[in-house]
């Protein structure tokens, strides 16, 4: 992997009570990405599969299971899996890129992204989608290139998974690796090793593998992160560290009273960084998920589809019976001339542009250098979230039985007003 390639960054947060201030989990990521890449959100609706079937994921095919989960995910558009996403039982995961002292390999297996939907469509908890993602790890492994371009981009990954109970750090190098639970308080990932002493579980040979590389003496204290972490951190990682510790600074804050717009408010962060633009990577999509204690509650994940949270409105997505895919979030299909499937792979590019991308853009490019006119679509943008989250607001009040919608896809119409908001400013 070429030292000029630029970072890859992303931050997941994850708070529960005492942390949050109701009786809610909040799960929020940033995919930072190839600032040109777009994420589409695609729903699954959940499926029964032949006996002895297998699927095939970005690079490689795997044992498909007999029923999976209804998903919703937001991936970039030319792979399999996803950076994150939620299932129908409130099941929610991001990942995050890392590099340790277990090199990556140029052979071609599982991303870490694919298995993010595979943890989602087959995993009912988050304890479960753990262990979906470690035993995949055990019998297909983990590599492949992370982007389309020629030259590879390779990576191991961290997971953050958590349902209306609680949360999961799931931590790898290679096929090892070491997972921490989570039942109370806040906890944030920014593409490092983090889990230190007494994992929660961990891989059977992850301390004599450590042990026979001369990574660890076998007498002192086994902290992961100190004994897998690259002892010579790249750049990237530096960068990766300020974030972590912003985030953490950005969570203890809103200790006791944290909120979906708390959880916004971190997301949109240029400060921090946690909000990125640089070096030829972007905050391409942002997720943030409400996971009620209460199962007579619904779960609703709020999505941007768009890049830039500052710039992005969040539109809230709750599993149904009605729930269909919503088209002007789908990317285009290009078959069997798709660049990804051609061999040698990503050798040319094409146009993954979905209508909700392209008119996102356009209406921000027409107002571009024209500060009032860009102050206006933010307030028109804002004026359209709080709409949404006001829907949000009386989806979990349990006091009241109406359902504010009459039974539409609530996503569907959100993105619909929306487009409506960059039509109109694109034309102007």
């Amino acid at each position: 992997m070429s030292s000029s390639l630029p970072p890859s960054s992303c931050d997941c947060f994850v708070s529960l009570p005492p942390a949050s201030l109701s009786s809610f989990v909040l799960f929020g990521k940033n995919s930072d990405r190839p600032r040109d890449e777009v994420q589409e959100i695609v729903y699954y609706p959940a499926a029964s599969h032949p006996l002895g079937s297998k699927v095939k994921c970005t690079f490689i095919e795997v044992e498909q299971v007999r029923e999976t989960l209804a998903v919703v995910l937001s991936r970039p558009a030319w792979l399999w899996g996803a950076e994150m996403g939620a299932n129908e039982m409130g099941v929610c995961i991001g990942n995050e890129a890392v590099w340790t002292k277990e090199p990556v390999t140029e052979g071609e297996a599982l991303l870490g992204m694919d298995l993010v939907r595979l943890a989602l469509e087959r995993g009912p908890s988050a304890q479960k989608a753990v262990q979906v993602i470690t035993e995949l790890l055990g019998e297909y492994g983990q590599g492949g290139s992370c982007r389309e371009e020629p030259e590879p981009f390779i990576y191991h990954n961290t997971f953050l998974l958590c349902d209306r109970s609680e949360a999961y750090v799931l931590e790898t190098a290679g096929p090892y690796w070491a997972a921490e639970r989570i039942v109370e308080g806040a906890r944030n990932l920014s593409n490092q090793l983090s889990i230190s002493v007494c994992p929660w579980s961990e891989h059977p040979q992850l301390r004599s593998h450590a042990l026979q590389q001369g990574w660890w003496d076998g007498q002192g204290e086994f902290n992961f992160s100190v004994v897998y972490s690259l002892e010579k951190q790249p750049e990237r990682m530096a960068a990766a560290k300020l974030r972590y510790r912003a985030g953490q600074e950005l969570l203890r804050m809103q200790e006791g009273h944290m909120t979906v717009k708390s959880m916004l408010s971190i997301l949109r962060d240029k400060e921090s960084g946690i909000c990125m633009d640089s070096g030829g990577f972007r905050t391409t999509s942002s997720m943030v998920s409400v996971l009620p204690r209460s199962p007579h509650e619904p779960c609703i994940h709020l999505l941007s589809a768009t890049p830039d949270p500052s710039r992005s409105v969040y539109k809230p997505f709750m599993f149904s019976p009605r729930v269909t895919q919503v088209p002007w979030v789908l990317s285009p299909t290009f078959g069997e001339q798709d660049p990804v499937k051609q061999i040698p792979r990503f050798q040319t590019q094409v146009d993954r542009r979905h209508e909700l991308y392209r008119q996102h853009q356009r209406a921000l490019e027409a107002c571009k250098g024209n500060k009032e006119a860009e102050e206006t679509l933010r307030q028109k943008q804002l004026k359209l979230e709080e709409e949404n989250l006001h829907w949000v607001d009386t989806f979990l009040d349990t006091s009241k039985s109406a359902d504010p919608v009459g039974g539409s896809d609530i996503f569907r119409i959100c993105v619909e007003k929306e487009l409506a908001l960059y039509k109109e400013t694109g034309e102007k």
